[in-house]
């Protein structure tokens, strides 16, 4: 975890934590160029008074993520949680109603501390299918909906849908190159603030 210290004489009166996957664990691409890092430093400029801890491990699932937020909660009491999970649960071909309530219980621990959610979506490849992909998807916005969340509709808008997206990829083609990174901050960036 990435604690962005506060100014000297400044303790920051509030937490933002993000709970993420290789997405937001800066996977493939140099420590402190990611998108969370990218936040701390527009939070430093914008809003001192507020840290980013990064709790994202690659490779994990809204299991993973259900099962070790509850100790952050206690230990840090973020006024804001950025829920970036599921992309794995997906290419894993894992059962939707299960990464469904994955997320909603991570929503409602959220709530019971009194906590702001931004529920950062995704898309899934085509080779899915396009009945698992829609509902994928779907899945995302039902929730924010339902818990009245704030929602990045679609976190790779923008480079995975760009006409040059081989281009915005590692040689995976799963995971955003470095340049990738300012982008995927403004797309949360909106619903970041909106929640602050």
């Amino acid at each position: 975890m990435n604690n962005a210290v506060p100014p000297p004489g400044s303790a920051p009166a509030a937490t933002i934590l993000v709970l993420g996957d290789s997405l937001s664990a800066e996977y493939g691409i140099p420590r402190g160029k990611g998108w969370v890092a990218l936040l701390t430093e527009k939070l430093q400029a914008e809003r001192p008074d507020v840290r980013v801890v990064n709790a994202s491990i690659s490779g994990d699932t809204t299991a993973g993520g259900r099962s070790r937020l509850p100790a952050m909660l206690d230990q840090l009491r973020p006024v804001q949680v950025v829920i970036e999970l599921g992309g794995n649960d997906a290419l894993r071909g894992l059962d939707l109603n299960s990464t469904q309530n994955n997320l909603e219980a991570m929503i409602q621990a959220c709530r019971a501390v009194n906590a702001r959610v931004v529920l950062v979506g995704m898309q899934i490849p085509p080779n899915y299918g396009p009945d698992y992909g829609n509902k994928f998807s779907a899945m995302f916005t039902n929730l924010a909906k339902k818990h009245q969340t704030g929602l990045v509709p679609f976190f790779l808008k923008g480079i995975a849908d760009a006409p040059d997206a081989a281009n915005q990829f590692q040689p995976d083609r799963i995971h955003p190159r470095e340049t990738a990174h300012p982008r995927m901050l403004s797309n949360v960036w909106p619903e970041i603030k909106k929640n602050l």
